[in-house]
């Protein structure tokens, strides 16, 4: 399979109120293929008044959409999830083209986001309330929820499909509108995903994509209409997201950075364990924010699964993700490759043990793509930067520790605790690891931890800004506000003023 071959002067547009819109500011980023580093095409940024005009379609949209009954939003749903299970592979395809990790994995990034729509598609279960008979005398009492109104998604650009699917299905299912701000550096998936939706039904404004940078951001941010946002990305940008987002009066969940842990016990089975960090570190250049980038070896378990990880990372095979033998894509971009490599020269000043140099790799006939190979330290103190600091790249830092309880200390000190994982035989080792780990998302002997649609994804400490989860029956409740209805019917002959407090009798 060869990658689909995107003239340069296409330009991926806006998708406001049912139209592609180039808008009025004029200003435009080069979108590129990271496997040639040639430009793919480019992207129109939004100005304040392209984020005014896509909120203004969802705000016009909000009444009808809210109004239409539950089972007849899930069938338009049930239309998308169709079409997105037809062209799953066009769309793991765009995301290769411009991510740049292995196709196999688009598909799966894709399959994961189509997981979410189907549960958004039992939306008329989800949104029942509760109901008390007779809650005082003559009186009942009941509860529902309600859409909040204009609601809206900035997504990271590592997972350009499921990120958003995180948001959007859940939303628009409970009878919000929605307005997207993809990363500007794979543009095209939402606005593909946008055109699936208006076939799947979707009426016009119901659903709309603004790309940009920081303006377009702060305009959803400080727009009036907006009522919540949710986002997904590096911490420094959640902080900033959620102190934003409080200050102007909106709901908000941001989702932070990561420094995934895997503890690999002595008992291990080390072959399962290499096999785990491999893909988990490694896969999707270790651009995920549920890759592990720390395996802290216990006991001796680090003198025998030290040799065997390092061969395994020599042995990669990185190149055009497009191409199936391939194991690891390129970064995302030139800027993000440099920052990954001067990591790996910062460990090496900081005195960690350079196992695997990744740096400098050249993939034949693709000599200008944005390629590194894995590297590998040893021997990493939590002192040094590339274990406190996310590189989000394809670099592992083991730490060793001399047993269980150090272990669970060192993962609880680190400021992040998006995922985690542990590699064990023993059942007790391993439910007092979950029991006491302070990390929002823990494996038992699987590596990316990452929970089904039903359940719901999140971090604690510096990785969640916010209270509520993403996706599942916490994405519901963030979509959402609940109300109580308490009704009583008098007869004709029930008259008279009541000043105490309602007291059920």
């Amino acid at each position: 399979m060869t990658t689909p071959a995107f003239d340069s002067s296409d330009t991926v547009l806006h998708h406001i109120g049912g139209r592609a819109v180039q808008g009025t500011g004029g200003r435009l980023q080069a979108v590129f293929n990271p496997a040639t580093g040639a430009q793919a095409r480019q992207v129109a940024l939004a100005s304040a008044d392209e984020v005014a005009a896509a909120v203004a379609a969802a705000r016009a949209a909000f009444p009808a959409w809210a109004d239409t009954p539950p089972i007849r939003r899930a069938r338009v749903l049930n239309q998308f999830l169709q079409l997105m299970n037809r062209h799953r592979d066009t769309l793991a395809a765009i995301i290769t083209a411009e991510h740049g990790k292995v196709f196999s994995d688009a598909q799966g990034e894709v399959a994961r986001g189509i997981d979410i729509i189907e549960f958004a598609c039992g939306i008329p279960q989800l949104l029942k309330g509760d109901f008390t008979d007779q809650v005082s005398t003559g009186i009942d009492n009941w509860t529902l929820r309600q859409p909040l109104g204009v609601v809206a998604g900035i997504t990271p650009f590592n997972f350009p499909c499921m990120v958003p699917c995180w948001m959007f299905p859940v939303a628009l299912a409970t009878g919000n509108t929605f307005v997207l701000k993809p990363s500007e550096r794979d543009p095209s998936a939402a606005v593909f995903m946008a055109q699936l939706l208006e076939e799947a039904g979707l009426p016009a404004g119901v659903f709309n994509v603004v790309h940009g940078d920081r303006v377009a951001v702060d305009a959803l941010l400080e727009h009036p209409d907006v009522k919540a946002v949710s986002f997904v990305g590096s911490t420094p940008v959640a902080h900033h997201i959620h102190s934003q987002a409080a200050r102007f009066g909106k709901r908000v969940q941001a989702l932070g950075g990561a420094k995934n842990h895997l503890v690999v016990m002595p008992d291990a089975d080390l072959e399962q364990a290499v096999d785990a960090l491999i893909g988990a570190a490694y896969g999707s250049a270790g651009e995920r924010c549920m890759a592990i980038s720390v395996a802290v070896l216990v006991g001796d378990v680090g003198d025998r699964l030290m040799p065997r990880l390092a061969e395994r990372v020599r042995a990669l095979k990185v190149g055009n993700g497009m191409q199936p033998e391939v194991e690891m894509g390129p970064i995302v971009t030139r800027e993000a490759l440099e920052r990954i490599e001067g990591y790996v020269a910062l460990g090496v000043e900081e005195g960690a043990s350079l196992v695997v140099d990744g740096r400098g790799l050249t993939v034949p006939g693709h000599e200008a793509g944005f390629f590194t190979g894995g590297s590998l330290f040893d021997h990493v103190t939590p002192d040094m930067r590339i274990y406190r600091e996310e590189i989000f790249g394809p670099v592992l830092s083991c730490v060793r520790v001399p047993d269980f309880a150090e272990a669970v200390r060192l993962v609880n000190a680190h400021e992040f605790g998006n995922g985690v994982a542990c590699y064990t035989r023993d059942g007790h080792v391993a439910r007092e690891f979950a029991r006491r780990i302070e990390v929002g998302m823990v494996g038992i002997n699987v590596p990316i931890p990452v929970p089904m649609a039903w359940h719901g994804f999140g971090g604690w400490k510096r990785s969640l800004f916010g209270d509520m989860h993403a996706y599942g029956e916490e994405g519901v409740r963030f979509y959402t506000r609940q109300k109580s209805v308490m009704q009583r019917w008098p007869e004709a002959t029930d008259r008279g003023a009541e000043f105490a407090m309602p007291t059920a009798r």
